[in-house]
């Protein structure tokens, strides 16, 4: 099945601003038939990282949040609490950090909710039935939203070879315990030499699966009961519990797609996708950071299909000629795949393949500009 991608470029004059033009994007994937009155409409973004600066401005969110309240809905911007610990690991954190990045009333002229809670445990159940998860643990104010538009800055990404929509509905949307259950198989593990036997992850734990070893006084997991939920992580006042990266790459892609998958219950025909193909970094927004950008600023694009968005959004950064002095090195010609460059180990296209083989939408598409 092909379907539509709408592509606006960043051409701009007196009569047509990319406000107007984001404005057009959004009617032409069908927003004004997907959102009704008086619903409750999730703005899905990615606030950036304390030090990044490619995220997407707050500026371009604005026109998305007045397109839902003239459709009569109620708009929230959000985003959930991370699973490394950081500027955004729990929602106080976030709540600052998405303020000192301008994401905030005045500029949004809506509210910006952490959607996994306080501490990354508020989610919901949805049962998928899929290869890797019978049920994934969906961020709570997700789960409740009518409708959805998610808006994701296309980059680089070592794992899935780039981010998009797809990385922004699976990783973005999962909670604590489903962020840990995509990137890791078994328990997180105490680094000893930092641990100073303090407790505090003991009365966290859901599960008693942590002790204090009578011997040296560190803090021990048992695999066997520990439930994944990833508290432990956030809570040690000493950074002394860490993930295991231990997932294949193959493995962790199929694991993110099925939480797309997920993220979307309830309310596949109400979701929307924005990509913004602008300052196109290497690395993801997750990182204190950004390099240059690889490419030149491409566009916006829009869909009603994720996976459509991504294919045609890779195409285009692979069409263009590389930048100069970027991490792309010396090759920088049209056409070279440049995720590939960039992460030489990683095949991206699988999780595509399957996203599409799941029903999550189609890699065949027609672009269209408007």
């Amino acid at each position: 099945m092909t379907v539509k991608v709408y592509m606006a470029d960043l051409r701009t004059s007196f009569k047509d601003n990319l406000f107007t033009k984001i404005g057009r994007l959004l009617e032409c994937v069908g927003l004004p038939e997907g959102v009704k009155p008086q619903s409750m409409t999730a703005i899905k973004l990615h606030f950036g990282e304390e030090g990044n600066a490619s995220f997407i401005r707050p500026i371009l969110v604005r026109p998305v949040v007045d397109a839902i309240h003239a459709l009569q809905s109620k708009a929230f911007v959000t985003d959930t609490n991370t699973l490394y610990v950081g500027a955004r690991s729990d929602a106080v954190s976030h709540l600052e950090t998405a303020t000192r990045h301008g994401f905030n009333f005045p500029v949004l002229n809506a509210p910006v909710l952490i959607a996994d809670g306080l501490r990354g445990n508020s989610t919901r159940t949805v049962k998928v039935g899929l290869r890797h998860f019978d049920e994934v643990k969906i961020a709570a104010d997700i789960f409740n939203a009518d409708s959805m538009v998610v808006m994701s800055h296309f980059k680089g990404h070592e794992l899935p070879g780039f981010g998009g929509a797809l990385k922004n509905l699976g990783m973005g949307c999962a909670g604590r315990e489903g962020k840990l259950s995509q990137h890791a198989n078994i328990s997180p593990k105490v680094v000893r030499k930092r641990c100073v036997g303090c407790g505090q992850c003991l009365s966290w734990c859901p599960a008693g699966a942590i002790s204090l070893d009578e011997e040296s006084g560190k803090a021990v997991i048992d695999n066997e009961p520990c439930v994944g939920c990833g508290e432990c992580i956030v809570i040690c006042p000493q950074n002394a519990i860490n993930i295991r990266w231990n997932e294949t790459i193959p493995v962790f892609q199929e694991k993110m797609i099925e939480y797309a998958f997920g993220a979307c219950h309830g309310k596949r025909e109400r979701c929307f996708f924005i990509n913004f193909v602008m300052q196109v970094s290497p690395a993801c927004d997750c990182y204190g950071h950004n390099d240059m950008p690889i490419v030149a600023d491409i566009g916006i694009l829009a869909s009603s299909d994720p996976v459509a968005l991504d294919q045609a959004c890779a195409d285009l950064v692979i069409a263009a000629p590389g930048m100069p002095g970027s991490a792309l090195g010396t090759e920088i010609g049209a056409g070279s795949d440049k995720f590939k460059i960039l992460y030489p180990e990683v095949d991206w296209q699988p999780q595509l393949a399957y996203a599409e083989e799941i029903g999550l939408g189609s890699r065949s598409y027609d672009l269209e500009k408007v």
